[in-house]
Formats: structure tokens, sequence, C-alpha cells
């Protein structure tokens, strides 16, 4: 994987029936007593017997005002029973998660970050700790190779998703393998047609692989220069142009059945530096809402939301977050949650790497902080050992620091997203 000048972490590594024809309708004959049919007509035409239907009508029946014969309703041919869909085989997403003990469900709740180079290391880590998902991170590819992550999977008591950064251009994870994608900035010279075509070529590559979620398309609005911190990954510094290619890009994913995750809200394109080397600053939430969110509104109005995930970055917004970044803010998730309408699955960007986050949190102090404020899934690349964080957020579930309800809904949607159930 290529990577330039960036630690690992997200911003380095990151579907008539044919009208019938009118029935032809006959008019009704009256039968009198002779079997006859005896008209004195008044113009002297004479007598008619055995008047076929379509005999004209007496001079008198002309001159009289008209009137509906009466008509006998044919039978109505039999209508085929409509076809119904099949039965979803899947179990419900809530019964799922009461199958899980406590410990479980906060694991479905980490994703975390393994060692591509150690196949039996990564099976070691979801077969004892029963993780929600891995982050596979560095320039090492044994585990895309040669079917590897078929034993991960094998590993847990549930499937794993199993993520990467791959967005072209400088963050991309299998070059090596499957050759170069462009970056976002290159893919916008191309019609969106081309980049849906693209990124569904890509997601059966990584898919052929056994990667199941790809950490893009950055959905950042930016003019930065091309090697700055966004730069080259945003398709453009117009939101519509956001909007069409990244919905593109996540939709040729989609097709290929990778998941995608939009990056990296409320806006980092026109952040003040790299999130990496420290806390960073974005523009005003008011100033946001004219362009860094509006492709996040209208990619979400129309997206299927257990089809796609969002992740939040570690940003400072005037008028959003106060002491602490964006991903530990829960007035971040309620912005995402209650004014975009979002119910799918809500992730963080790297709390293990990026020293926006871990020059003051430990990797089981940033994990529940990121779960208390909101998010659903709290990422790490770091590969680092799993029980304490998960003893920490044991913890906060018994006190009630994470409600159970809360905990039970994020595993839910978690479950919906790697299709292993459906919510109803």
């Amino acid at each position: 994987m290529r990577i330039e000048s960036f630690p690992p972490g997200d911003l380095a590594s990151e579907h008539p029936p044919t009208p019938r024809p009118p029935r032809r309708r006959r008019r009704a004959v009256s039968v009198l007593s002779a079997g006859l049919v005896v008209g004195a007509l008044l113009a002297g035409i004479g007598v008619i017997t055995g008047a076929a239907p379509d005999v004209a009508l007496s001079a008198r029946a002309q001159q009289a005002p008209q009137q509906a014969p009466h008509q006998e309703a044919a039978p109505r041919a039999p209508q085929p029973a409509p076809e119904q869909a099949p039965a979803d085989p899947r179990p419900t997403c809530v019964s799922m998660v009461q199958a899980l003990g406590p410990r479980d469900r906060l694991a479905q709740r980490l994703m975390v970050g393994v060692d591509a180079g150690d196949p039996a290391g990564a099976a070691r880590i979801v077969r004892d700790s029963h993780v929600g998902g891995i982050f596979l991170g560095g320039n090492a590819t044994a585990l895309l190779r040669n079917k590897a992550l078929d034993a991960v999977q094998q590993a847990g008591n549930l499937s794993v998703a199993v993520a990467v950064d791959d967005e072209g251009g400088r963050v991309q994870r299998i070059d090596d393998l499957d050759g170069e994608l462009v970056s976002a900035r290159a893919m916008a010279r191309k019609t969106p047609e081309q980049v849906r075509a693209l990124a569904e070529e890509r997601g059966r590559q990584l898919a052929a692989r056994g990667v199941t979620w790809d950490l893009a398309p950055d959905v950042d609005v930016s003019n930065q220069p091309a090697n700055s911190v966004i730069g080259d990954r945003s398709f453009s510094n117009d939101p519509a142009v956001v909007t069409r290619y990244a919905g593109a890009f996540e939709e040729g994913l989609r097709q290929a059945g990778v998941y995608g995750v939009l990056k990296h809200f409320p806006g980092h394109g026109h952040s003040s530096g790299d999130s990496h080397q420290g806390r960073v600053s974005v523009p005003p939430l008011d100033q946001l809402r004219q362009a860094d969110l509006k492709p996040y509104a209208d990619l979400l109005a129309r997206l299927d939301h257990d089809r796609v995930g969002v992740m939040v970055g570690h940003l400072d917004v005037p008028g959003l977050t106060d002491d602490l970044p964006s991903s530990l803010t829960p007035a971040t998730y309620r912005l995402l949650r209650d004014e975009y309408g979002f119910d799918g699955v809500v992730m963080t960007d790297d709390l293990g790497a990026m020293k926006a986050i871990s020059n003051r949190f430990t990797l089981p102090q940033a994990s529940l902080a990121a779960l208390e404020a909101g998010a659903d899934v709290a990422l790490s690349s770091n590969v680092e050992p799993v029980a304490p964080i998960l003893d920490t957020l044991q913890q906060a579930l018994d006190s009630g620091k994470i409600p159970a309800a809360d905990n039970d809904r994020a595993v839910e949607r978690i479950l919906a997203a790697k299709n292993l159930c459906r919510r109803t």
C-alpha cells in the first residue's frame, strides 16, 4: 500500500402490466310471447321478424330518449394471485442481540487493528475477544492472500467485518496485489458512471480477498493542495461534485457487495492541520452547513442506512464541540442522528494512532468516551490487547454509564450492516 508521509490510521491508511383490451359488450335482445318481433313502425316500414342484435333502431326508438339497455355482467376471469417477495430468511437483529452475552455485545462494537502479515495472530485475536471487526493497516499482505481471511472468519462466533482504507491515490490497500486506483481528484475528471464502474471493480477485488468493509469514499469538500492532509483525497471543493462522485463510488462498492463508509463527518476538508499530529480545527458549524455538510445531507437522504456507514473525524468545530474533538462529543452524534436522520452505523476515526486523541487518552479511555458519546463502533489501527478495552467497557455497562438499551441498538445496527440479520 502506498501512503505518503502519514502515520497509520484512517486519514493515511484510511435498486404495468399490459392493459387488457376493453371487453366488447352486446346489446340484450327482448324475446316476445310468440317468438316474433312485431313492430308496427309509424313510418310504415313494415314488420321485422327475427331481428339480429345489430339491426337498426326504429324511428320511434331513435326519437325516444336513449336509455342504457340492461346488461348482465360478464363473469370476471380468475386473477392470478399477486407474487409475494420471498420471506427474508435472516433472523431479526433483536433476537440475535438477545442471544449474545453482555461482553460479546460490547465486543461487536470494537474494530481493532491486526497485523496483516500474521494471519495466525489475527485469528487468535478474533477467537479470544469475539470482536465485531478487524482493521488491516500497514503494507503487509499475507492476510490478503491465499484465502487467509477465511480462517479469521471461522475463528469468530459471528462473521467479522474486515476493513481497509482503499480510497485510491495516496490511500489504498491492495495496489501491490491488484493494481493502482487513481485519487478522488483524478476520478472527478471522469464521468460518474466511469467512477461507479471503477469502484465496483475495486470492490470485487477487495471482496475476492476477503475484505468486507472499505472505509471510503472520502466525502470531504476541499481545495487543499494535493499533498495536504485531505488534498487530492477529496473529489472537489464543490459540494455538488462531491455528492455525485462520492455517491457513484459508494454505489460501485455496494454493487460489489462491499460496505462503504462516508468520511470524515462533519467535514475535514477545510481543517487547520492533520489530526494525526494533534488537535485541528475546522470552520464553525454554520459555515460547514453551507458546504462541507451538504454531501451528507444529500447522500443520507437517499441511501439505505443498513448498507452504508459514516465515520466521524477528530475535529474541533466551533458551535458544535467544546473541550473534546467531534468523535468524543455527544452533540456530533445528535447532529448526525437527529438533523440528518441517519440510523446506520457510525464509527470513529482511528482512536489509537492519531495524536488528536492519543495525546490525551489511552485506547480503553478513548473507546469508552466514544461509545458514551454515541458512536456505534470504536476503531483503532493499533495491534494491542483487546481485553483491557473490553474490561473498561464492561465496567461502564455494569454501572449504567453505557445504557444497556443504547448498547443493544448499536449492536443491532452493526449486525445489520454485516447483513447478518434484518431490522424490524
